[in-house]
C-alpha cells in the first residue's frame, strides 16, 4: 500500500515555521515577553526562548530555516531504480523465497548502490516513499494441514522442553 504523505516537514511547512520565527523576532525587537509571544504564535514558550537566544546571538539570519534535517542517501531517481529491483522479487536477487524483509532490502541497497543504511533507515526510506508493511491475507496453497498438526503434536513439545 502507498501513502500520499511522506515523512518530515514539507517545503511549505518549513517556510511557515520560518515565518513564525520571523514574527517572534519582531516581538523580540519590541521587547515583548517570551510567554506573550508564545501565546500569540501558539507555540511552546521553550521554543520562543530558544529562538530568542539564537536571535540575540546571530540576528534574524540565525532564525532562518536550515532545510531538511537530513537528506536521503538515495535520490528519487535511485529510489525508482530500487523499486524496479524490488518488483523483480527476492528470488531474482538470490534469496530462496518471495518475501522481502528490511534486512534483505538493506543488503540489496548495499549491493546495488554501494550505500549503507541501517534497518531502521530502510524502514524510514520506504515509508517516506509511501511503502508499508504487507502481511499475507490468506494461507499459502502449499500448506499441508496434516503435517502442521503432526508437527504441533509431536515435534513442538520436544522443542519446547
Amino acid at each position: 500500500m502507498r501513502y500520499a504523505q511522506g515523512g518530515g516537514l514539507t517545503a511549505e511547512r518549513r517556510v511557515f515555521r520560518e515565518r513564525l520565527r520571523a514574527e517572534a523576532a519582531e516581538g523580540f525587537a519590541h521587547g515583548e515577553d517570551s510567554a506573550e509571544i508564545a501565546r500569540r504564535l501558539r507555540v511552546h514558550v521553550r521554543s520562543v526562548q530558544r529562538w530568542r537566544r539564537a536571535w540575540s546571538d546571530g540576528g534574524l539570519g540565525a532564525l532562518a530555516s536550515k532545510g531538511p534535517a537530513s537528506l536521503p542517501l538515495l535520490s528519487d531517481e535511485l529510489f525508482a531504480v530500487l523499486e524496479r529491483e524490488l518488483d523483480k522479487g527476492p528470488v531474482a536477487h538470490g534469496w530462496p523465497d518471495q518475501k522481502w524483509t528490511l534486512s534483505r532490502i538493506k543488503t540489496l541497497i548495499g549491493r546495488r548502490f554501494h550505500k549503507s543504511y541501517s534497518i531502521q533507515g530502510v524502514a524510514v526510506l520506504l515509508k517516506r516513499h509511501g511503502w508499508s508493511c504487507q502481511v499475507p491475507a490468506r494461507r499459502a496453497m502449499e500448506r499441508d494441514e496434516t503435517t502442521v498438526v503432526g508437527w504441533v503434536k509431536d515435534t513442538w513439545p520436544q522443542v519446547e522442553r
